[in-house]
């Protein structure tokens, strides 16, 4: 393994951190409420840091979402890249890459998905899609979604054809979200049977990748804070318990990192990596909803505002806790998916 990145993966992330650092300020954050920053998107596309994805792999994407993390920047950019530009240049055909990568990296067209699949959305013969998901990320700002079917096939949806719903249901996801309601809209089908497996792995990886990010920025302005707030003549930061709650949530920070780091290198290189990103997506669960309860504890009476920023990282980390699917989930799911690798009975190996 080597987690080392490539100069383009450095000089991207690079980027993507002076962007989001200048543009994803307090004020800008709490203007946009659950929306998306319009001026924030188009700075990013015009970088080329969407497009440049297809170029920097999985592993870069996991770089740049770590540094849109740290500021929980308001942009569709894990949706697009984890549901559009990647499956679209691992699964489409020469027709579909040709028309939907280069709009999906100019930001003209935002993508998202549908995922995991929960068996709510059947597709006919002719390829039209019936049924609901309950929370689509990002939702209200998308012109394509990814649906995989009761079946697991993968169908992209305009946002705009006709039987598909006004997004419905306003959460305290800070990602524009909405339910997708489906009825007999025409889908276009992606990749084969093995797309929507891999799409899930890569996409649990990239979310993951956002949770250390946000897991990172939570903790570092619990750091700040107790450095330089004074209780009995002495900083915060130098009584014991605040340290090592700090020292806990350092460490589950960078286990989910390197747990994200593994499964994009993995994907990447074409290994199997379903055991991997099952892995970091648990690690971002159960660490991150860890992390982002120290880290709003550590600012004492001051994390119970909702106007702080930490609030924000405190909000992120518990919605990633839950989606694509939250700790004893992921955790059943790889302990069958690792059952199957079992040696067969009798064999005292």
């Amino acid at each position: 393994m080597d987690f080392h990145p490539t100069e383009e993966q450095a000089a991207a992330a690079g980027l993507a951190a002076r962007i989001f650092r200048d543009l994803a300020t307090h004020e800008r954050l709490a203007a946009a409420g659950t929306g998306s920053d319009a001026e924030l998107w188009k700075a990013l596309t015009a970088a080329g840091l969407t497009a440049a994805v297809e170029e920097i792999g999985l592993l870069g994407l996991v770089l740049l979402l770590e540094e849109q993390g740290r500021t929980t920047a308001q942009v569709p950019y894990a949706a697009t890249c984890a549901y559009g530009i990647l499956p679209v240049a691992a699964h489409g055909s020469a027709e579909q890459r040709a028309r939907l990568l280069p709009a999906l990296g100019s930001g003209e067209a935002v993508a998202t998905g549908a995922f995991p699949a929960r068996g709510r959305i059947t597709a006919s013969p002719d390829g039209r899609l019936t049924g609901t998901a309950p929370v689509v990320p990002w939702l209200r700002d998308a012109t394509h979604v990814l649906v995989p079917d009761a079946g697991r096939a993968l169908w992209l949806v305009r946002t705009d054809a006709p039987g598909v719903g006004t997004p419905e249901v306003e959460t305290t996801a800070p990602w524009s979200a909405g339910r997708l309601t489906l009825a007999g809209a025409e889908g276009e089908r992606l990749g084969d049977g093995t797309a929507y497996e891999e799409v899930l792995a890569a996409s649990r990886t990239a979310f993951a990748g956002l949770q250390a990010g946000v897991c990172a920025g939570s903790l570092a302005r619990a750091v700040e804070y107790t450095s330089t707030r004074e209780q009995f003549g002495r900083p915060l930061s130098t009584n014991q318990g605040v340290m090592l709650r700090a020292a806990d949530a350092y460490m589950d920070t960078e286990a989910i990192r390197v747990t994200a780091y593994e499964a994009a290198w993995r994907i990447d290189e074409g290994l199997p990596a379903r055991e991997h990103a099952l892995t970091a997506a648990w690690w971002a669960s159960e660490a991150g909803k860890r992390v982002v309860h120290a880290g709003q504890h550590l600012h004492g009476g001051m994390g119970a505002d909702l106007d702080h920023p930490v609030h924000r990282h405190f909000l992120w980390g518990r919605q990633l806790d839950a989606y694509l699917g939250c700790g004893s989930e992921l955790l059943a799911e790889l302990g069958a998916l690792l059952s199957e690798h079992a040696a067969p009975e009798g064999d005292d190996a």
